[in-house]
C-alpha cells in the first residue's frame, strides 16, 4: 500500500505533522480533522501544541495501515491551510 504524499509511515502507523502560525489556527486545524474523521467514522490519534498538531493513523483493529487510514490521510491533506 502506498504511503499518500506528505505522510510517514512508522511501523503500523502513518504520521504527518503540520505546523500553523498560532494556537488559534492550530484549532481550527484539530477541529476540522475531528469533522472529516468523524464523517470516514475513523478517528486518529492527535498530538496537539501550540503551533503544531501531529496526526497518527492507524487500523486499531487490524494492527497495521489499511485502505481507511490512506484515505483518511489524503482527506487529511486536502485540509485548507489555517
Amino acid at each position: 500500500m502506498e504511503t499518500p504524499a506528505g505522510w510517514t509511515r512508522n511501523g503500523p502507523t502513518l504520521v504527518r505533522t503540520f505546523k500553523f502560525k498560532d494556537f488559534t489556527r492550530t484549532m481550527s486545524f484539530v477541529n476540522a480533522v475531528a469533522h472529516v474523521a468523524n464523517a470516514a467514522d475513523h478517528h486518529p490519534d492527535l498530538l496537539v501544541s501550540y503551533g503544531k498538531c501531529e496526526v497518527t493513523l492507524s487500523t486499531h483493529d487490524a494492527g497495521t495501515v489499511t485502505p481507511k487510514d490512506v484515505v483518511l490521510a489524503m482527506s487529511i491533506s486536502k485540509l485548507p491551510e489555517f
